[in-house]
């Protein structure tokens, strides 16, 4: 994903001269591309996440869309209060890219965990929340943002995600994605909606028993304002089960039950697979505390 999202983010400069990327003193091997074609438009702000933010909502003032770029939960939680007061209530275009999404740098402590990310930065009311499942949904997230500068979180994996969607598909706010129809007959009234790399995981799942007949959706765009949307696309199946790398307070599937609630007949439809607190405070590989916390290759029974 890392990679796919320099190579949209450089593409886009080239069409849009007032694309800036700011990094916390990180990325190198990845940031190279953007900062030797645009020098005058890269800034690299140190190990100083809360003066990236202010200085990324400064230069969004002045007609800037500025990306910022760290890892996990550092351009989230360490800046927290710069990114609710300075960019969301002002509605300024600062995409804060946060790098290794929920546990993908699970070796390197508890530290680098993005296990409440979605809780906090769906709490602010102008934020969208980009969150792609895999490389092709890291580029048509970029250009949805590029094409609508707003407050925004985009969460990607590391590396080496494949590729479930053959082209780049369209996106927008609270749109489902179809990624595969149901197999052994399936009639595609269960489905399996994930959200970020979790699509990973979902599709993983959909090899066992009893998740064959399943479609699987992903959501890469999300936020408070497209909740009104969810009634009628949860009402088009009859279970619609929910994954996420993230813990389930806060997350997802809590966002989408909240939406939906109620409505009789629509919210007991709902079934939502995330994070166990497990993880929290311990130290492994992705599959490890991925398989601690319930979200293994092998679903639960």
């Amino acid at each position: 994903m890392r990679n796919a999202f320099i190579e949209e983010l450089v593409s886009l400069a080239t069409q849009y001269p007032h694309i800036a990327l700011v990094v916390g003193d990180l990325g190198y091997s990845v940031v190279e591309p953007f900062a030797d074609r645009f020098p005058d438009r890269f800034i690299n702000a140190g190990v100083a996440e809360q003066s990236m933010t202010g200085l990324a909502a400064g230069m969004a003032s002045e007609g800037y869309h500025v990306f910022t770029y760290s890892i996990a939960n550092f351009p989230t939680f360490r800046c927290a209060e710069q990114i609710r007061n300075d960019v969301d209530y002002h509605r300024l275009p600062v995409t804060v890219v946060s790098v290794g999404g929920g546990l993908a740098y699970g070796a390197l402590g508890y530290s680098h965990h993005a296990v409440q990310d979605y809780a906090l930065m769906r709490s602010f009311p102008n934020l969208l929340i980009a969150a792609p499942g895999d490389p092709m949904e890291v580029r048509a997230c970029m250009r949805y943002l590029a094409a609508n500068p707003q407050p925004s979180y985009l969460r990607l994996g590391k590396a080496g995600e494949p590729n479930f969607h053959p082209a780049v598909p369209d996106v927008a706010p609270g749109k489902w994605l179809k990624v595969a129809d149901g197999a052994d007959g399936g009639d595609g009234r269960s489905t399996l909606l994930s959200t970020g790399a979790a699509m990973g995981i979902a599709m993983g799942w959909r090899n066992a028993p009893q998740y064959r007949q399943h479609s699987a959706h992903s959501m890469p765009l999300w936020s408070m304002a497209s909740k009104p949307d969810q009634i009628a696309a949860v009402q088009a199946f009859n279970t619609v089960e929910t994954l996420e790398d993230h813990l389930r307070d806060g997350g997802f599937g809590s966002w989408l039950m909240e939406a939906v609630v109620g409505q009789p007949g629509v919210e007991t439809r709902l079934r939502a697979h995330a994070l166990t607190p497990a993880v929290c405070g311990t130290v492994g590989s992705q599959n490890m505390l991925n398989a601690l916390g319930g979200l293994g290759t092998t679903p639960p029974a």
